[in-house]
């Protein structure tokens, strides 16, 4: 079959590699110049199996309340007016909250952990395979925390971790400078900790590219700079899609690509383009921050990838380089850094990596000289956080997308997940493929 895969991030990527393996003719379709430029650009760094929380939670509504009035809220929703595209925000937002309860959360969590396991045994194998190498580092992830209570709450969700197969253990704050010693001069205000010895980290972009190189070297077709117009549809399947290549202008007109299947692997940008024509998936993005820091002082910097639970922030070592990332903003597909809560919590990214690792990088903002790397990216997020990955009611038409913060978790897994469903086969047990 000629299979084409809209979108180049980490899920149409390995999408594209699974696919290519079994036979098939695939052409990626990317409006970017490069591969991994959007949402799989500068995220946290973080193959987080152990740390699958879905955002929906009992607690999660009366806490996203009084976290509106922070700008620097982990989770903060900023209300879009209602109507148009804004109404979508509405709709996602009641499913959010009809997940927000223990059963769901209990649910919620098995599938994401299953695919997460799956996804990483992929990962591993390919890594393997390929060879390719992105600032890896096996040296697990650890959580720390500096509420007694959060820490208290990490107990039962260690325990619930466990009980899906995931050595997620609690430990105390001596344990965790064993580990990590580089936390030192934060410790006093560490209660305690929890590790995951079996995750990992990497640079989930240059995985992506160096990847997309060896698609590109089995005999994949990548159409760079070029945006999906439409989808040409006959007798209910997929017939072909219709190109706008973004260098020309649009009075030259569109191309045509045919297919006998697609996929649209396109992050947020997948429930819009589904939309027109009549498949209605509740995927809504969530806008995440990340700044990235050169380090000055390699002694001081942590070789185990770490997450700070007051601030809802993950802080990975990419070779040379600091990742910090985190917080979601639910405010639709604005990705402008210039407004004034933008600022806001690219600073705090800043000000915390100064707290806990001070002197380690130049965390000094353009204002005093320094040359911070800020960036957001909109994560495609499922009210479950749970993503759809399977045939959509439109024959030969396929989704992958809807991973929320878990895409450089879940790329490899569902890019093979999704081409074993392709070829009729199950790819693991008890995961509601077009579920979430």
């Amino acid at each position: 079959m000629h299979i084409v895969v809209v979108g180049a991030g980490i899920i149409g990527t390995s999408t594209a590699w699974y696919l290519a393996e079994r036979g098939h003719r695939v052409t990626v379709v990317e409006r970017q110049p490069d591969a991994a430029l959007e949402t799989s650009f500068a995220n946290a760094g973080q193959i987080s199996v152990s740390h699958c929380e879905p955002w929906a939670h009992r607690d999660t509504p009366l806490k996203a309340l009084k976290w509106m009035f922070s700008k620097e809220a982990p989770l903060l929703f900023r209300p879009q007016w209602p109507l148009g595209e804004g109404w979508q925000q509405y709709r996602w937002s009641l499913r959010f909250l009809g997940e927000c309860n223990d059963t769901a959360f209990h649910r919620n969590v098995g599938h994401i952990v299953a695919l997460g396991a799956y996804s990483h045994a992929a990962l591993k194998a390919l890594v393997a395979q390929t060879g390719i190498d992105y600032h890896r580092l096996e040296r697990g992830i650890a959580h720390f925390f500096a509420d007694q209570a959060a820490f208290d709450g990490a107990n039962a969700l260690a325990a619930l971790m466990q009980q899906f197969g995931v050595d997620r253990k609690v430990i105390s704050t001596g344990e965790l400078l064993r580990l990590e010693p580089s936390l030192a001069p934060f410790s006093a205000r560490v209660v305690g900790a929890t590790f995951t010895a079996s995750d990992e980290s990497g640079d989930a972009c240059v995985f992506t590219q160096r990847l997309a190189r060896h698609c590109a070297a089995h005999g994949v077709e990548f159409l760079f700079g070029q945006h999906l117009q439409s989808l040409e549809l006959a007798s209910g399947a997929v017939r072909a899609v219709q190109l706008q290549a973004l260098a020309q202008p649009s009075s030259v007109g569109a191309s045509r690509l045919a297919a006998d299947a697609v996929v649209i692997a396109c992050g947020s940008y997948s429930a819009p383009i589904l939309r027109r024509v009549g498949v209605d998936l509740p995927i809504y993005p969530g806008k995440g921050y990340s700044a990235t820091f050169p380090i000055l002082r390699p002694e001081l910097a942590p070789s185990v990838s770490v997450i700070d639970d007051s601030r809802k922030i993950a802080i990975t070592r990419l070779g040379d380089q600091i990742r910090v990332a985190g917080t979601i903003e639910v405010s639709g597909y604005d990705l402008g850094l210039d407004s004034a809560v933008s600022q806001a919590r690219c600073h705090m990214l800043a000000r915390r990596v100064e707290e806990i690792w001070p002197g380690m990088c130049d965390t000094r903002l353009p204002q005093e000289g320094g040359n911070p790397k800020f960036w957001t990216g909109l994560r495609p997020a499922t009210p479950t956080n749970i993503p759809y990955i399977g045939q959509t009611p439109v024959r030969g038409l396929w989704v992958n997308a809807g991973h929320g913060t878990l895409g450089w978790t879940h790329g490899a897994g569902s890019g093979k997940a999704l081409a074993a469903r392709m070829a009729g086969e199950e790819a693991i047990a008890d995961f509601p493929f077009l579920g979430g």
